[in-house]
């Protein structure tokens, strides 16, 4: 839903015209940080753990996560 609504392109260029790309490659990329934000506003009074689990399992069902 939240890929749909905020498609990852749109979410680089803010990011980007913000200042805030990172400058080198982090466990949790820009991108999802501002994903993981939007769900905590969705899912408000869950806990993080719950939110997270949440958005890990919408975006791979959308084959944007891939589990390693």
């Amino acid at each position: 839903m939240l890929t749909r609504a905020f498609p990852p392109e749109l979410i680089d260029e803010v990011v980007a015209e913000c200042g805030r790309v990172e400058q080198r490659t982090r466990l949790l990329p820009a991108r999802v940080v501002v994903y993981f934000v939007l769900a905590m506003c969705l899912f408000f009074g869950q806990a993080y753990e719950e939110v997270a689990r949440l958005l890990v399992q919408g975006l791979e069902r959308e084959g944007r996560w891939v589990k390693t």
